[in-house]
């Protein structure tokens, strides 16, 4: 990295979208209202650090129902839940607070609509993911995954009358596109959503990405392994001809990477914390980065409601810890390079 010209490209929009903002603020407004411990199925985003952050404040995930004691509060996580989980948990008694992102739970219901209309469905998806398998468990059968267009030659619907695809909401949206073209191409009278189910902050962040890939040497990509939409924006670089690397946290970026570089482009997936872009940005600069440029980009205003029966008690302090929804560009002033 030569250390006169090197330079900080950061994407924009990055970071926290709304479903994240939103789930995680659910888990926090419970351990003020109801105390430790608050039990979570599943990581309520996929980072490593928020994770571990509302860990600290009292928080359990949990993957089988039967770890939560009677009487518990149970959040289930920004991915969604089957009917099987959600009628366990009810069974159970626990007091519940449902965190599935609002885009989610828009596709399981028009799942739930379609399938009282005799509809098969068709999703795309990564198998094994939490919210492909909530999806899929809003119906005993009739829906069918796949994960690549070689997927769609092999799949056999019992019927192609109604037949309607769904897709998970953080994939690539040009994977997706492609899959859905041969989708359309074996099923000619497929029903497609009225509007695309990959969620407005996917899109934009990878739309930031293919702008940004242009402009540097290298992309590193906030976000931490299981996050399905961080993992979408490395393979996007590297699709573009950019090398690309993702990190769980400002230790893993290593000097090597940017040798030889005079751009580096900086996003974050949408479950990342700007406090770990920062940190990312502080450790670039101690390799000889002296200047940060912010890209324009679309600005998102999108806000969830929090459920019913949130509201933080008066005078409830704030629980220690990371103030994990700062966001904004404060305290990144744009440096410009020395003379």
């Amino acid at each position: 990295m030569n250390d006169t010209t090197a330079e900080i490209i950061l994407a924009e929009p990055r970071g926290f979208c709304a479903g994240v903002d939103r789930a995680i603020e659910i888990v926090e407004r419970a351990l003020l209202k109801f105390g430790a411990p608050i039990y979570v199925r599943h990581e309520i985003v996929h980072n490593t650090f928020v994770v571990n952050d509302l860990k600290s404040k009292g928080a359990i995930f949990i993957e089988d129902l039967a770890d939560v004691p009677p009487g518990s509060t149970l959040v289930f996580s920004a991915h969604g839940v089957s009917k099987a989980v959600q009628q366990e948990a009810q069974a159970r008694g626990f007091d519940i607070f449902d965190a599935t992102c609002p885009l989610v739970t828009k596709v399981h219901v028009e799942v739930a609509k379609l399938a009282k209309e005799g509809y098969e469905f068709i999703m795309i998806g990564h198998k094994g993911h939490p919210e492909v398998e909530g999806t899929m468990g809003q119906l005993e059968s009739g829906i069918h995954l796949v994960e690549d267009v070689q997927d769609v030659a092999r799949v056999q619907p019992a019927q192609t009358e109604r037949l309607a695809v769904v897709t998970q909401t953080t994939l690539s949206v040009d994977d997706a596109s492609a899959i859905s073209a041969a989708v359309r191409r074996r099923f000619p009278s497929v029903r497609e959503p009225k509007q695309q189910d990959i969620c407005y902050a996917t899109q934009n962040r990878q739309d930031a990405v293919k702008l940004m890939s242009s402009q540097v040497d290298v992309v590193i990509v906030v976000g931490s392994p299981t996050s399905s939409n961080s993992n979408r924006l490395a393979e996007l670089a590297r699709k573009l001809g950019v090398e690309s690397y993702m990190v769980d946290s400002a230790d893993e970026v290593q000097p090597q990477w940017l040798e030889g570089r005079t751009r580096v482009g900086l996003t974050a997936g949408a479950s990342a914390p700007e406090v770990l872009v920062r940190a990312v940005i502080d450790r670039i600069r101690s390799f000889g980065a002296v200047s940060v440029r912010k890209m324009d980009g679309v600005q998102e205003t999108v806000k969830f409601p929090l459920p019913k029966g949130l509201r933080i008690p008066e005078g409830a302090q704030p629980h220690q810890g990371v103030d994990l929804h700062a966001h904004g560009d404060d305290g990144l002033q744009e440096q410009e390079p020395k003379a």
